[in-house]
């Protein structure tokens, strides 16, 4: 193992399987390390008086609260040590920029399992005793003989969670009816209704072992999973959910447990315990219940819509319930509550706004867009005649992650028939004609028509057969229906009338978050930034670690090896997390309202999401994407059926079998997709992307050997190309090549050469300020509704308007006759004025 120097002096270990350890102290003496496998190590407090762990001892450290900056998020006197394991290259690069392709499917999320198993960090396992260990207790029923008659006093022993046999137990959850079930459930819930708030958490934590799968009594990983979807619909059922929320709202608004943390000077796992059992119940069921399955029963499927329906509008409260976690994430930003455990917030955030939109793995777009649907006239093989790739770093894209599948009816030698075309169907805006036909008239005739596209007097014939072209490939987005209706509601607000709105999540959801959005994209983009790799530690960041660092932190180098991994794992997630949850967010509005989804992406780029994402990605992206911050065995539901094996320094550094990391490649994609969406159409955002020298980065991208990966990469690269000057173009003409073949393009697209007129150095800045004046419009109009109105009827009538009945305050009778005196007959009465009014 090599190790990064931390200061000065040398620390020596051991000669065993782990190798010659070099790392540096935080002051002065020499540090020896014991014979083993897992090569451990005695470290010296930073005072002479011995090692000290707790509160003290991180707070010296400095990973909260002190100076010193945090190197990698890896704490303890080993934090360089894990920064060398987690993003090195490919093994078997051999010096070649030539990778593998990597064999990812792209979608909504990962497996199920997967997606429970990253609600717990493995500093979180020891918990999983307790939940069991609640349960016991809390289950004692009467008249029914020895069911969950667990000896108290047994502790769960360390390897598998599993504190008594099944034999012994006697009845197993699986072996009781429904209705037994159900009671025994109707009885924890009355425990949380109980006063002693030590009472309450051991209730919560005995329904958070249901909701887990009450792996206890299950023998493999599909047991618990099958349990754990089979309670959490029974929990959704009797009330569960509802309970939990209330709990939740009564922890968010506990102040005294915010000033306690506010005190600290380090916070670690202790100090969110009530909120991490509340979150882990209620991500269970909605995961659980979210995902649809051909064999669930009538019942579950009218469960899953009345709980999507739940979720979707409120019930007992003025907001939703996205609302409640959006509260809880910019509380966290604030630095009123730094204990919140924002990955779990994230995570069911993004999993509640899941279910309420559609669940489109591709772009929602694609149901409605003809053009992207008539595309399988396209053989599968056709890219095996290009060339091999982009200086190794293009690879050829797979169809099936651009095209519909191909018909395997069709006989194989229609394949050499007839000649390969591209990949896509161009499209035409009605702008791309206006602007054509600016430009002919200006040629041949020598003035303009404005938006007129059918009159062609005075232009010769082949224009003609041009302007036919284009129109048979004009396509109208949903985009360009909404700006037109809107234009016409601006400009006829009494003819028209008021718009009826449908009351969707989406629009639900908007009109929740309008008047806080700026804030909830800016707390988002905070943690993003504090959680990406290429981030370096400064003082006053915010700490996004509050539910991984354990209370005594790691003294030997195979636990900071462990912590350093989880670290990095818990990052991870929360920029998986985040990515996905603006990404919903900016499809998702998009398809409601043009200008919901303009707004949140105006308030994006103001907190600089473009340069964030650029940043990002501006580091060794294939060391990202193929790292392995994961430790199998300890993954849910793996370590609660099986016997744990002894972790060592060598099985921890050489990780899992995968190729690469799924979550890290969705994360990657996410944001590119974000940041087209954001660009798109947007020459002031392109330029952004040009001054902040995006080009370099992006194409590093490119290694990654992937075809959506790529194709987004190359959308970028495409919508950029006319600003970045001939040179750049004629030096990388290979993505020249790529972007021809792979990316859609407009007809009369002139994106190769910059002699388009958008290329021209126009005054981007009124770009943005006539979008925001519209956005500004759209939400005055359809959400602000003022009393005062100038569109408001007027009463005519004198009868009417003096017998109106008006609030006066109850003091005005004690001076009714001075306010006569001074505002009647002390002023004189201008009749001239007053008739010529009339």
């Amino acid at each position: 193992m090599e190790a990064m120097d931390f200061r000065r002096e040398g620390l020596r270990s051991a000669r065993g399987a782990v190798g010659r350890v070099k790392a540096a102290g935080l002051r002065r003496d020499e540090r020896g390390c014991v014979n083993g496998a897992a090569c451990r190590m005695q470290a010296v407090d930073l005072k002479p008086g011995g090692f000290g762990a707790g509160e003290k001892w991180r707070a010296r450290v400095g990973l909260l609260a002190g100076s010193k900056p945090w190197i990698s998020a890896c704490t303890g006197l080993f934090a360089a040590r894990a920064r060398c394991y987690f993003y090195a290259p490919l093994p078997n690069t051999q010096g070649s920029v030539d990778f593998p392709t990597v064999e990812f499917e792209y979608g909504d999320t990962d497996s199920r399992g997967a997606e429970l198993a990253e609600l717990y960090s493995y500093t979180e396992e020891p918990e999983l005793s307790t939940n069991r260990r609640c349960f016991e207790e809390e289950f004692c029923p009467q008249g029914m003989g020895s069911v969950f008659s667990a000896p108290r006093h047994r502790a769960a022993p360390r390897p598998t969670h599993r504190s008594v046999p099944s034999a012994a137990r006697g009845r197993q959850w699986p072996e009781l009816d429904t209705a037994q079930q159900r009671a025994q459930i109707l009885r924890l819930l009355e425990g949380l209704e109980v006063v002693s708030r030590e009472r309450r958490l051991r209730a919560a934590r005995a329904i958070l072992y249901l909701a887990q799968g009450v792996f206890g009594d299950c023998e493999s990983e599909g047991d618990v999973l099958h349990w754990s979807r089979h309670n959490s619909f029974l929990l959704y059922q009797l009330g569960t959910f509802s309970a939990f929320l209330e709990l939740l709202s009564m922890e968010i608004d506990n102040s005294q447990a915010c000033s306690s943390a506010l005190r600290k000077p380090a916070i670690s796992l202790a100090d969110s315990t009530e909120l991490r059992v509340l979150l882990s119940v209620m991500y269970l069921l909605v995961e659980n219940i979210r995902v649809e399955l051909e064999t669930d029963p009538p019942e579950w499927k009218s469960c899953r819509e009345t709980f999507r329906t739940e979720l979707s509008f409120p019930m007992r409260s003025d907001e939703p319930f996205a609302l409640l976690l959006f509260t809880m994430v910019t509380k966290f930003c604030s630095g009123h509550a730094p204990h919140f455990p924002m990955k779990k917030v994230l995570l069911l955030l993004w999993k509640v706004l899941l279910p309420l939109m559609k669940q489109d793995s591709l772009d929602i777009y694609n149901e409605r867009d003809p053009f992207k649907n008539d595309e399988t006239g396209v053989d599968e093989e056709e890219g095996d005649e290009v060339d091999g790739g982009i200086e190794g770093e293009l690879d050829l894209m797979e169809r099936d992650a651009l095209l519909p599948t191909i018909p395997a009816q069709r006989p194989p030698i229609e394949r050499v028939s007839f000649p390969k075309g591209l990949p896509w169907a161009p499209k035409v805006r009605q702008k791309d004609i206006e602007h054509f036909l600016e430009a002919s008239r200006n040629k041949f005739i020598g003035f303009t028509l404005g938006q007129d596209t059918e009159t062609l007097i005075g232009l010769p014939r082949p224009i003609h057969e041009s302007v036919k072209t284009l129109k048979q490939h004009k396509y109208v987005s949903i985009s360009d229906v909404q700006i037109k209706n809107e234009e016409e509601l601006e400009k006829c607000p009494m003819s028209l009338g008021e718009e009826e709105v449908q009351e969707t999540p989406c629009e639900v959801l908007y009109r929740a978050m309008l008047y806080n959005l700026p804030q909830y994209m800016i707390a988002l983009l905070k943690i993003l930034l504090a959680a990406a790799p290429t981030s370096k530690a400064k003082t006053d960041s915010i700490n996004i670690l509050a539910d991984v660092l354990p209370e005594e932190m790691p003294i030997t180098v195979l636990q900071s090896m462990k912590l350093g991994i989880d670290v990095n794992r818990h990052k991870e997630i929360i920029v998986k997390s985040i990515s996905a949850l603006l990404l919903l967010l900016l499809k998702h509005f998009k398809l409601n309202h043009i200008y919901q989804f303009e707004y949140v992406s105006q308030h994006l780029v103001f907190a600089n999401c473009i340069p964030l994402i650029l940043k990002f990605f501006n580091q060794n992206i294939m060391s990202y994407i193929t790292a392995k911050n994961s430790i199998s065995v300890l993954d849910y539901p793996h370590c609660t059926v099986h016997e744990l094996p002894e972790l060592t320094a060598e099985s921890l550094e050489a990780g899992d079998n995968n190729q690469f990391c799924w979550r890290n490649l969705f994360s990657c994609i996410n944001l590119l997709r974000i940041l087209n969406k954001l660009t798109k159409w947007k020459h002031s955002r392109t330029m952004m992307l040009v001054v902040f020298k995006s080009a370099p980065i992006l194409k590093r991208a490119l290694k990654v050997k992937q075809a959506m990966m790529q194709l987004y990469v190359l959308k970028l690269l495409k919508i950029q190309t006319k600003y970045l000057g001939r040179q750049w173009r004629k030096s990388n003409m290979k993505t020249m090549s790529a972007i021809y073949q792979k990316v859609r393009h407009r007809m009369n697209d002139d994106w190769a050469y910059g002699n388009d007129i958008d290329a021209r150095p126009w005054d981007f800045q009124a770009e943005e300020c006539t979008l925001r004046a519209s956005i500004e419009a759209f939400n005055s109009r359809r959400y602000d509704k003022p009393q005062d109105s100038e569109f408001a009827p007027v009463d005519n009538c004198l009868q009417s308007v003096l017998g109106q009945r008006l609030e006066l305050p109850e003091d005005f009778h004690y001076s009714y006759e001075l306010w006569l005196e001074r505002e009647v007959f002390s002023q004189p009465i201008r009749w001239e004025e007053l008739l010529r009014y009339q």
